[in-house]
């Protein structure tokens, strides 16, 4: 039986305080800063994957109060299916469920998805179409808390109109034709009178199509390498981002782009649109692939309407403060409930 322990003197009051919270990953962008203040953080970073571990798990179970799993493709395939799930029951941890991606349907990795959901006492997720789409596939019904800001303008840097950029790296499933989505994105560029800038980090760059690399030569966009500390930089320098995956249910990009006032360019699969109304979808999809007329479109549209404001800083860390507080009477509610059992 787990309790929710009585809190620290130290730690603040409010809904969850005192309440022992491990998060699958320990750390991340969106983990870091939607978690309560008043909630204690289980785990370290030297094993951030610790609790997936069914024997870290087992042995360590009167440590934590609640799990969270903040589930996307790679923390999914780790738990192993229903041992995990099957764990987390047995030792009367109740389990919380962000979900930040949907595998597509007929694509053969809802399995893992579909046991933690089974076993969630709690189900959130981003967006509405992702609610929608886990109420009809799974049988859940998910809270829909926003993503928050996490982000911040750099005041000295500025944006050019006209520029549009693209991340591209080596051939991979998400991207699997890197060549042909930057000609489409140099179209589109061309199009809407600006030009093209490529984005490659630093240990990406030797695996780089050579074809994007010739059109550097010749000089019909520009290649820039850069450090992934520098990410948020980058996007904040352009007119217009283009998310080039073909896969995924929402984007962190989409709110760094929103926080530094950069129109996004975003492929159809996923709830992309449902993050920001700045969004603009072209075409891209494991199902269909890449509609590179209907990207080159959607790049010339986006050029033509001016670069948006950055978000409210105050309006955002509103959004914060709700979101946490949604979380902390989760937490709050799940380990009360189980206290009881």
């Amino acid at each position: 039986m787990i309790h929710a322990h009585p809190p620290d003197p130290g730690l603040p009051d409010g809904p969850g305080a005192g309440i022992r919270v491990a998060t699958v990953p320990h750390h991340a962008p969106y983990v870091d800063v939607v978690l309560p203040d008043a909630v204690v953080h289980v785990g370290t970073d030297a094993r951030p994957g610790s609790w997936l571990d069914v024997a870290h798990l087992s042995a360590h179970a009167s440590e934590v109060d609640v799990v969270h799993l903040h589930a996307g493709n790679e923390s999914l395939r780790a738990p192993g299916g229903m041992a995990w799930t099957e764990e987390l029951q047995r030792r009367g941890i109740p389990l919380v469920v962000t979900v930040h991606e949907i595998p597509p349907p007929g694509s053969g990795r809802g399995g893992d998805l579909r046991a933690v959901l089974a076993t969630a006492e709690v189900v959130l997720t981003l967006t509405p179409g992702a609610a929608d789409d886990i109420a009809e596939r799974y049988g859940r019904t998910a809270i829909v808390v926003a993503h928050p800001s996490i982000a911040v303008p750099d005041p000295e840097l500025g944006a050019e109109r006209g520029l549009v950029g693209v991340r591209v790296g080596a051939l991979c499933d998400a991207v699997p034709d890197p060549a042909a989505l930057v000609r489409a994105a140099l179209s589109g560029a061309r199009s809407g009178g600006g030009r093209l800038r490529v984005l490659v980090e630093e240990a990406e760059l030797p695996t780089l199509d050579p074809s994007v690399v010739e059109l550097a030569d010749d000089g019909q966009l520009e290649l820039v390498r850069f450090a992934s500390a520098d990410w948020t930089g980058q996007l904040q320098q352009l007119h217009v981002a283009v998310l080039p995956q073909r896969c995924g249910t929402h984007s962190a990009d989409v709110e760094i782009c929103r926080d530094v006032g950069t129109r996004v360019v975003a492929p159809s699969c996923g709830w992309f649109a449902h993050q920001w109304s700045e969004v603009v979808t072209y075409g891209n999809d494991e199902r269909d692939g890449l509609d590179a007329v209907s990207l080159t479109a959607a790049i010339a549209a986006s050029l033509a309407r001016p670069m948006p404001r950055p978000a409210d800083r105050a309006w955002r860390a509103e959004q914060l403060a709700a979101v946490r507080q949604v979380y902390a009477e989760v937490y709050g509610r799940v380990a009360a409930d189980r206290s009881w059992t």
